[in-house]
């Protein structure tokens, strides 16, 4: 899929460090709200970071990646 996407809100965390989780994105036109804190992933190549996270609209499983600030869609799956 990998489609650029437009985090619309964000939630912040603050356990071992500050973090932010997307909430809601816009996809095509569409807005799609997340009901969960989702699984997250950080992964180091060097000094390069990219985190991945797995979130759900309680439909389905939204994988985003975030790297240098750019955000991505990188698949849509059914929840169940």
């Amino acid at each position: 899929m990998n489609k650029e996407i437009e985090i619309n809100a964000f939630t912040f965390i603050n356990k071992q460090g500050f973090k932010t989780i997307p909430r809601a994105i816009t996809v095509d036109d569409h807005r799609y709200s997340f009901i969960d804190l989702g699984l997250r992933y950080l992964i180091q190549k060097g000094e390069h970071l990219t985190r991945l996270f797995d979130m759900t609209d309680g439909q389905s499983v939204y994988r985003l990646k975030n790297e240098d600030d750019h955000w991505t869609l990188v698949s849509i799956k059914n929840a169940s």
